[in-house]
């Protein structure tokens, strides 16, 4: 029983941890949503549609900083349609989310671990463009939405009476929170469980399929995926390849706060498939061409 109580406690402080942090993140882009839609109007809009093409290029860089809280941000901004679709797969692609940590501790080479940031950030911006550009062929644009339009699928009511800009960013801010809070929650009581070690093991089970397994146990949203996949290469076990498809998708909760932050379901779901074929396709074109960080 006192096993279990120590498992549950430190399984609710770990969410709390992996939550908490996101709050300015996530605050900070809703606040500057609410002042682009109520003070600066349509010009601004126009103004960022323009500069929309230059989004993947800048998604990435800003992407590789080691905080999953720029995912989950541009997550937001997508799902208010701010910036394109191709730049929130070049956050997604370029996140590091632990993995920089992991390999600062472990003492990698500072050579390799620039390498690989490199890696992310140049598979980041191509494949941003890559899908932007596909877009404007299919003509398929990211059609425009608005701030009160999230506002509608939430139903929170925070543009009726007072408080302004400051009020409605609050209460979005909250309802992200909470959702990210019990989903987090919840997969952290599935890992305490399952345990790291059998991710690892999963992983490792057939050498053949690690970059499909890799890329799949890096969808997973929580800092947890990329600890193990970050480890696993540092120790010998997992080989570039799957080190890469893993860490390409590894977005943390930016996925979650998509599914809760953009309205329609199946353009989630695409993107998540989209996110794994890449990841899996980088894995096995870094393994075809024998490239070794």
């Amino acid at each position: 029983m006192e096993a279990f109580f120590d498992i549950a406690v430190d399984v609710l402080v770990d969410a709390t941890k992996d939550t908490l942090y996101l709050i300015p993140f996530l605050f900070v882009t809703y606040l500057v949503m609410e002042w682009l839609e109520h003070k600066t109007g349509d010009k601004a809009e126009a103004a960022i549609q323009r500069a929309g093409a230059a989004g993947p290029f800048i998604g990435a860089l800003v992407g590789v900083v080691p905080q999953c809280g720029f995912s989950a941000a541009a997550a937001t901004l997508w799902a208010g349609r701010v910036i394109t679709l191709g730049t929130l797969f070049a956050v997604f692609l370029s996140t590091s989310d632990e993995m920089l940590p992991i390999f600062i501790a472990e003492q990698v080479p500072l050579d390799v671990i620039l390498k690989i940031l490199g890696a992310k950030i140049i598979i980041g911006m191509v494949m941003g463009f890559v899908v932007d550009a596909a877009l404007r062929v299919a003509r398929r644009i990211d059609s425009p939405l608005h701030i009160h339009d999230l506002c509608e699928h939430d139903h929170c009511h925070c543009h009726d009476g007072e408080g302004g800009i400051l009020k409605s960013a609050v209460k979005h801010t909250l309802q992200v929170t909470v959702f990210v809070f019990v989903i987090t929650l919840v997969l952290n009581a599935v890992l305490a469980v399952v345990g790291e070690e059998a991710l690892g093991e999963f992983l490792t089970a057939n050498p053949a399929l690690s970059v499909l397994g890799s890329a799949l146990v890096g969808l997973v949203p929580n800092c947890a995926a990329s600890v193990v996949i970050a480890q696993l290469y540092v120790d010998g076990i997992l080989g570039s390849g799957a080190m890469l498809a893993g860490l390409l998708v590894s977005a943390g909760v930016g996925l979650l706060v998509l599914f809760r932050a953009n309205r329609h379901p199946g353009q989630n779901v695409l993107v998540v498939v989209l996110l794994y074929a890449t990841g899996v396709t980088w894995g096995f074109i870094a393994n075809a061409l024998g490239i070794v960080f």
